[in-house]
């Protein structure tokens, strides 16, 4: 009984990294509609972060991102691609992952400096607060 469940827990790890890649994918094609490409960008950005909404050494609350927030995301994501553009990226996806290309760091540091930006807006508009109470 807890093999069966931690290979479908396995499963639907491996299934959820799958999508994203395809997001990623379906991101970068021509035929995705604009506003479909929004969601999928954030998605991809979040997922990859060292830097979660909820901070996951928070007892229960810090795993609700990754276990329902996330998959929500993707799943709605997946519904605004059209069919067989999302399909096609599945495939591509599945080649990619077997083909075991190396880490894309240009990718990984586009997301560092996204959440640099957002949080440095954040420690402007702190301060800006601060100097206007005092």
């Amino acid at each position: 009984m807890m093999n069966n469940l931690i290979s479908r827990i396995r499963l639907w790890a491996r299934q959820m990294k799958m999508n994203i890649s395809a997001l990623w994918l379906a991101y970068q094609d021509k035929r995705t509609p604009g506003y479909a490409k929004i969601l999928p960008i954030i998605i991809v950005g979040y997922a990859f972060s060292p830097i979660d909404l909820i901070p996951d050494f928070i007892p229960v609350l810090g795993f609700v991102d990754d276990a329902i927030v996330l998959p929500a995301l993707i799943w709605l994501a997946i519904r605004l691609i059209p069919s067989e553009i999302m399909e096609d990226c599945r495939e591509r996806a599945q080649k990619l992952e077997t083909d075991k290309e190396p880490k894309n760091y240009v990718v990984s540091a586009v997301i560092v400096l996204f959440w640099l930006a957002i949080l440095s807006a954040a420690a402007v508009a702190i301060i800006k607060l601060l100097h206007r109470e005092s």
